[in-house]
């Protein structure tokens, strides 16, 4: 049977300025549930989760929490106030917790982060990961987590998964990373169009599932207002025909990565030995960076040694590894921008390139989207030197042309990564240099950048940590691992994963756990007490009765309709279960504690 819900809302209903974000939304979170919250920027996620987490009262509808029941939250900006790291990650802790410190110093080792640091001076992806410290540090009942994966390396994303996979609570996570969330999820809530809909899956078959519903929706729509069908239409189809294209793509991918697989080989069967003069000529315009041996450190940290590689036109390369293990400084490097202690960097001719940085500087924030992408000349943009209605363009990029005069600053983190990629594809490059580009997009977007980039003529350099997004668009990854190792492997993470091998280096951290308990000393053999053989005779019976009342109750909180007939029947049957399922363990163990005792002393 089913668990009771920690966790539930019923017909919950919230507006903003007199229009519902949501409304209707009944739904539940069991113990042991692993629920993904998806939906399109700005559909209203983070304020549902911050419903469900009681941080904001809905306008009607009830909240429902178990009695007991301990909740943490991560939220999408954290403000970090204490301290140090480690005072502010305690706070993670219940009161009569705190003097735990290993807990603490547990979770920080694995986030790799030093607890005696002052917050004020993290990074925006620092604060990020204490953060998610303290939300993990006390094994909460519930959690309730908006983009956990955010600014997170390879490392510290595998080992969260890890530990949200052995996790027994309750969990609620927000993620565009779709690895992560086909890794962790098994029931899925999708809030579209102010509906929250539930399936008692994971996120791996939501795909297929939103193309049923908006096919099935299409449908019913189809007799109803022409402005309306077309707009759905536009949802529905884009939404489908991306993901179709993209599996296109991706067999187009293929072919790229089986030629360089192919160059690669050629290269090492000749013992990388090149003739740089004779490659100035035959390569000019198709050579677009080439490396052989370099090597870089400052002071005692070593970033590479002897690495080579050769990138054509044409080649998307994802670098990936840990923070601070070299990724920026090697990708300087390959660039040109800063000089290798040994080896050479020899870069192609006329190369034109555009640089996406995560922080978004090259964004005015005074502007509007409309000025920003025609530079405040005219209503064109010149798209790798021919003229496009600046509308038409907008659309390309999922904005609707009531934003034309939207200023940057009020536009979402998602919808200003949208932006200065539009800004950026739109010159004419041939070098594009992606630092982090899908931080803060939803996956319809993620699925949009896959298809431009898919089409994109030039050479792509990827610094990331979505492993999806590596696999869909590289051709091939170079490894930043640490202390100066740096290997490029053919293809996607995947094929990566595949290539590499396991050492200590790159294996992911364990997750912290609670320490075992010291065994205790070994007592005399003594024979049961006449109270303990008479406990003993009537635990069998106890546990029976307790097992039996507890299946009455899960048939009765199984009843789908139930929390919404009657909430208070609803919340005293789910108190007596928990308690009863306490009493059925502390029946069991004692069992198991008289039983041993009198196994040990000879008895029968």
């Amino acid at each position: 049977m089913a668990p009771p819900p920690l966790l539930a809302l019923r017909d919950v209903r919230l507006t903003f300025g007199g229009t519902p974000l949501f409304e209707g939304v009944t739904t539940w979170i069991a113990k042991g549930d692993k629920t993904c919250l998806v939906g399109r920027n700005g559909s209203g996620k983070s304020t549902l989760l911050k419903v469900l987490a009681g941080e904001i009262a809905p306008d009607s509808g009830e909240r429902f929490v178990q009695p007991g029941t301990s909740i943490a939250v991560l939220p999408q900006d954290p403000i970090i106030l204490a301290p140090t790291i480690a005072d502010y990650v305690m706070q993670g802790l219940p009161p009569a917790e705190r003097d735990q410190l290993y807990r603490v110093e547990a979770v920080l080792d694995a986030m790799g982060m030093d607890g005696s640091r002052d917050p004020v001076a993290l990074s925006g992806g620092e604060g990020r990961r204490a953060a998610l410290a303290r939300a993990l540090v006390g094994q909460p009942d519930a959690l309730l987590l908006d983009e956990p994966t955010n600014h997170l390396d390879l490392p510290t994303i595998l080992w969260l998964e890890e530990w949200l996979s052995a996790y027994g609570g309750a969990l609620v996570m927000i993620s565009h990373d779709r690895r992560f969330l086909e890794t962790v999820s098994k029931q899925t809530l999708w809030l579209e169009r102010g509906v929250v809909r539930r399936a008692e899956f994971g996120f791996a078959k939501f795909p297929a599932w939103q193309d049923e519903v908006f096919a099935a929706e299409e449908a019913e729509l189809a007799r109803m207002d022409t402005r309306m069908r077309q707009e759905l239409h536009w949802l529905a189809r884009g939404v489908t025909a991306r993901r179709k294209r993209n599996m296109g793509r991706l067999r187009s991918l293929q072919s790229l990565r089986s030629e360089r697989a192919e160059r690669k080989s050629q290269v090492l069967a000749a013992g990388r030995q090149v003739n740089l003069a004779t490659d100035s000529g035959d390569l000019s315009g198709r050579l677009v960076i080439e490396a052989e041996n370099v090597s870089k450190s400052f002071g005692d940290k070593r970033i590479c040694q002897d690495f080579s590689t050769r990138i054509l036109r044409g080649d998307r390369v994802g670098l990936i590894g840990p923070n601070g293990a070299g990724k920026t400084t090697l990708l300087r490097m390959l660039t040109g921008e800063l000089a290798p202690d040994g080896g050479v960097v020899r870069l192609g001719t006329n190369l034109e390139t555009a640089y996406f940085d995560q922080r978004r500087t090259a964004l005015d924030p005074d502007k509007s989207v409309w000025d920003t992408l025609t530079d405040g000349r005219g209503d064109n943009v010149w798209v790798r030197g021919r003229p496009q209605h600046v509308v038409g363009y907008m659309k390309d990029f999922l904005f609707s042309e009531a934003q034309a005069r939207t200023p940057v600053r009020a536009l979402s983190g998602g919808e200003r990564n949208r932006l200065l990629l539009a800004k950026l594809l739109a010159k004419p490059t041939n070098l594009l240099i992606l630092d982090e580009p899908t931080n803060d997009l939803d996956m319809d977007t993620l699925d949009l950048l896959e298809e431009v980039l898919a089409d994109y003529d030039g050479t792509l350099l990827v610094v990331s940590h979505d492993r999806d997004f590596l696999d869909r668009l590289v051709t091939s990854v170079i490894a930043v691992e640490g202390d100066a190792e740096v290997a490029e492997y053919v293809g996607g993470y995947s094929d990566y994963l595949r290539q590499r091998p396991v050492t200590p280096a790159n294996a992911a951290p364990k997750p912290p756990s609670k320490p075992q308990a010291q065994p205790k000393p070994q007592a005399a053999r003594t024979k049961l007490s006449y109270n303990e053989q008479r406990e003993l005779d009537q635990l069998p019976g106890r546990i029976d009765k307790l097992t039996d009342e507890i299946a009455r109750l899960e048939v009765d909180l199984a009843d789908p309709t139930l929390y919404a007939k009657d909430a208070a029947r609803f919340q005293k049957l789910a108190s007596r279960a928990e308690t009863a399922r306490a009493e059925l363990d502390d029946a069991e163990v004692r069992w198991l504690e008289l039983e041993a005792k009198r196994e040990e002393a000879g008895g029968k």
